[in-house]
């Protein structure tokens, strides 16, 4: 019984982590962190989905070998050995989508490189991985990658289907549809963060309400 008790306890720190990461900290929603590919490489859904797995990829990657080292790497010397090891796992990420896609290699360019400096890499092996054991790391890296997943292709899906009519490279409207193509530049980007930063906000405060909204019913049958 004690065993079954542990076991679901495990289960749910682990479900725990996965959405914090996924979703009540995520890191572009909430903690407003990758901003940098973010907003640069997501002009389509396309680059959008490629870059996020590459950067979920390397953060599972490095915050589990930073896990299994975290009592062998000296403390003066731990964010030089992250960036060599995020460097590491960068560099077989560019490797892959070389090999898979010479197109989006070209599309993606220098922001593949610079997934080295991505600060929720960097921030992840040193507030977590650094301090838990590797299963609990690889869960919540996984979450947090998945985060970033989700917001930058939110992010790609709404400026390729307004500022380009499509989605993934299919025409979604008809001939006579006139994209909004500052959304597929730089400064479109900030406008669509705007707008999913407003929704997402919305949607929080719509579920707090929600599921606030029981217990305030069940205070007051109480209390009558």
């Amino acid at each position: 019984m004690a065993g079954h008790s542990m076991s679901s306890t495990n289960e749910t720190r682990s479900a725990d982590l996965f959405i914090k990461g996924l979703w009540k900290e995520n890191p572009v929603f909430v903690q407003l962190l990758g901003m940098c590919p973010t907003l640069a490489v997501s002009n389509s859904v396309i680059n959008a989905v490629s870059m996020g797995l590459a950067t979920m990829f390397v953060l599972v990657m490095s915050s589990a070998l930073v896990s299994a080292l975290r009592n062998f790497i000296p403390k003066q010397v731990r964010i030089a050995t992250y960036i060599l090891i995020i460097a590491t796992f960068v560099t077989v990420a560019e490797y892959i989508i070389q090999a898979i896609s010479l197109d989006i290699h070209k599309s993606l360019g220098a922001f593949i490189s610079l997934i080295v400096v991505n600060c929720i890499i960097l921030g992840q092996a040193e507030s977590f991985a650094s301090k838990n054991k590797v299963i609990p790391s690889i869960i919540a890296s996984t979450g947090t990658g998945a985060g970033f997943v989700f917001a930058i292709t939110c992010m790609g899906s709404f400026r390729e289907v307004i500022g380009n009519g499509s989605f993934a490279g299919i025409p979604l409207f008809g001939p006579n549809y006139q994209p909004w193509i500052v959304m597929i530049l730089p400064g479109g980007g900030f406008f669509a963060l705007g707008i999913l930063l407003m929704i997402y906000n919305r949607i929080n405060r719509w579920y707090k309400a929600t599921k606030t909204q029981p217990a305030v019913a069940k205070t007051a049958r109480v209390a009558g």
